[in-house]
């Protein structure tokens, strides 16, 4: 018999899908009940939208760990090392390490291809008593793009697509990081910024063990809407022309008809929940549609207060542009001081950033009963 989540794929409700509607069509209005309907909605979306994670190795080493004194940082370690899952490549990861004897909560990024942490981002970090783990995502998956006016080639159907496999790559970095005494291992955080924060988003949505997930202008498939396209957006049809390694192929379908998919990007979100997550957001970062985000982070908000885990769902926006700068980094560490450590939260005033942009759904008053 054909899987009745097949039926559901080219729904066409205009209003965004219920997470906790289940696919019987009954409410979820109790937290015993979200655990079965996170794995319909692991199944219906994760396949369709990234395709399949390649799957845990047995065993991931870390090896060859090499250390230096990073004098200009109040004596904080660097050390060099290797991750080395079983039968697959190795990559490199560096940890900076601050003075003390820990255990320490710990920050992974991913975005080593493009740009480690600068000087400023890293005396934050390491100043408020955090390891920042970095690697190079590329390490793992190739990112190539486009011939000039050609659109991108996939990797052949045998392979794992590229965020799938980025995301994996965090989870072997959690692998080995929990190996270590002087890492707290129920305090361990992932964030990337741009393609990095939708391997993130994924990272942490496909692996319990991270206790925060943090994403940073990640857009179209991160933390944006497919269905709320904000004034200057990218859309799909956008995305997959320039990027389509990155995706399952048979996302292609929905190009130009988003409203048809059978969730939007509030489920990604809400498949961390009860867990922490933050996404930070660039209020000139157009093409990034933070209008979006904000949109699914209200229509996720029903899970995390399902969960009496609301305090542990973020979002923070800043005046500007396309980067992952020392606001956005200081806007994760002050959650991270909260969500993982219990200090009192930082006192900003309630801003809405869009002011009159409607509620993105119609259930969310039934959903929240």
């Amino acid at each position: 018999m054909d899987d009745p989540l097949d039926a559901m794929v080219f729904s066409s409700s205009t209003d965004w899908p219920d997470p906790l509607l289940n696919r019987a069509g009954q409410r979820i209005t109790e937290p015993r009940q979200w655990p079965g309907r996170r794995r319909e909605i692991m199944r219906l979306m994760l396949p369709l939208l990234y395709g399949d994670l390649p799957p845990a190795p047995a065993t991931t080493r870390l090896v060859s760990l090499h250390g230096a004194v990073l004098r200009q940082l109040s004596g904080a370690r660097l050390l060099t090392c290797r991750v080395e899952p079983a039968a697959m490549p190795a990559f490199m990861l560096r940890l900076f390490v601050p003075h003390g004897a820990g255990p320490f909560a710990v920050i992974v990024s991913g975005d080593g291809c493009w740009h480690y942490a600068d000087d400023a981002a890293l005396t934050a970090i390491l100043a408020r008593g955090y390891v920042l783990a970095e690697f190079n995502r590329v390490e793992v998956a190739p990112d190539p793009g486009p011939p000039p006016g050609e659109p991108s080639v996939p990797q052949a159907p045998a392979q794992c697509r590229t965020l799938a496999s980025w995301a994996w790559a965090y989870h072997r970095v959690v692998d080995v990081l929990r190996t270590l005494d002087w890492i707290d291992p129920a305090a361990i955080a992932v964030v990337g910024h741009s393609r990095g924060g939708k391997a993130a988003l994924l990272a942490g949505a496909t692996d319990e063990r991270i206790a925060l997930t943090s994403a940073n202008n990640s857009g179209a498939g991160g933390a944006g809407s497919w269905r709320h396209q904000g004034p200057g957006a990218e859309s799909l049809a956008d995305l997959l022309r320039a990027f389509g390694h990155w995706f399952d192929p048979g996302l292609q379908v929905f190009a130009g008809r988003e409203h048809t998919l059978p969730f939007d990007q509030h489920f990604l979100k809400a498949l961390i929940a009860p867990r922490a997550l933050l996404t930070t957001e660039a209020l000139d970062d157009h093409w990034a549609n933070p209008q979006g985000s904000w949109q699914s982070h209200r229509a996720a908000l029903c899970v995390f207060d399902l969960l009496g885990a609301v305090r542990q769902m973020g979002i923070a926006f800043r005046p500007g542009g396309h980067e992952h700068n020392l606001a956005d980094w200081n806007s994760l560490l002050d959650f991270a001081d909260a969500v993982l450590r219990g200090q009192p939260r930082q006192r900003r005033p309630a801003v809405d950033p869009f002011p009159g942009l409607a509620p993105p759904t119609s259930w969310r008053a039934t959903a929240m009963g």
